[in-house]
């Protein structure tokens, strides 16, 4: 192959490549964005928390979480007022983001044009197409309602499909009961309609960014944020603060059942368990924790941590 074609391949490849993200941030202002992670990442730039840090994260309580992160400075990554699919379930997982706005004409066109250049079809699938196992799907759509919805039974079976998980939408959903036949699909979203998005016949919405900072309610996502739902409400958790989340519920879950345990046997009274413990408590947890190491709803390897950490 001559130097020139092998340049114009080049060329054309690069383009392809470019053309292929629609919509999405590039790699190099992703890790600009996300200073703090220092761990692995994926092929795009997104933080890639470890697979065991989400599966500790499913006892985390809502509390547990916004103390880590309000004591680290960030006081607003709670999401609140949503409709939920398996409301006694929890949703765990990397976020990846979108954003759609109210749609215009000639944006619009230049988008989808980008796309199908691309061999991309409906808007509504492309940020699907990305998702793995452990991801969450997050979106904006603004709330909106009448002829708004992109996700009905049969995305949401591919969302699943591809992730294992289900969504956070700031926006309407069709097809509510296939949905909710979907095993797993822990959801949060904001209204029900049974109208769909059909663009460009009703065009109300169109996408504008794909794993990029996206607001959720009146908190800022991060694609990569590990996304808590329980209890009704949606936490944000920065990644690089999520092992922080975990290890510190962890420690509270196991001083509350030691706690708890002494309070009912009658050994400390209720004041010695509200006030900072005594070294004699102290000692007195750390023996227990020794003691039921492999008893305890909290894995081995993290009370031989927390173990090591202490002095007594």
């Amino acid at each position: 192959m001559s130097r020139l074609k092998f340049l114009l391949l080049i060329f054309l490849l690069l383009r392809f490549y470019q053309q292929a993200k629609s919509q999405q941030i590039t790699k190099e202002e992703l890790i600009f964005l996300t200073p703090e992670w220092k761990g692995e990442r994926f092929a795009d730039g997104r933080p890639k928390v470890p697979d065991n840090i989400l599966k500790r994260m499913k006892s985390v309580s809502q509390e547990e979480a916004w103390s880590v992160m309000k004591n680290a400075g960030y006081g607003y990554q709670v999401a609140e007022g949503w409709r939920l699919i398996n409301p006694d379930s929890v949703l765990v997982g990397r976020a990846v983001t979108t954003t759609f706005m109210p749609a215009r004409p000639d944006v619009w066109g230049a988008i989808d044009a980008r796309g199908k250049k691309a061999g991309k079809k409906g808007q509504n699938s492309w940020p699907v197409d990305l998702l793995v196992k452990g991801d969450v799907y997050v979106a904006d759509q603004f709330g909106a309602h009448r002829n708004g919805p992109t996700i009905g039974d049969n995305v949401g079976n591919a969302i699943y499909a591809r992730s294992g998980n289900g969504i956070v939408y700031d926006g309407a959903l069709r097809d509510i009961e296939g949905l909710k036949e979907i095993g797993g699909f822990t959801s949060f979203y904001s209204s029900y309609d049974p109208s769909y998005h059909n663009p460009p016949g009703d065009l109300n919405t169109m996408i504008i960014g794909i794993n990029q900072p996206t607001r959720i309610r009146t908190v800022t996502v991060m694609p990569g944020d590990i996304v808590l739902g329980k209890q009704g409400i949606v936490s944000f958790i920065p990644p690089h603060l999520a092992e922080k989340v975990v290890t510190t519920s962890e420690v509270v879950r196991l001083r509350d059942m030691f706690g708890h345990l002494r309070l009912r046997e009658g050994k400390y009274t209720a004041g010695q368990i509200d006030a900072r413990w005594s070294d004699e408590i102290e000692k007195d947890f750390s023996k227990w924790l020794n003691d039921h190491i492999n008893e305890l709803p909290v894995p081995k390897e993290q009370i031989q941590e927390i173990l090591k950490e202490r002095t007594w």
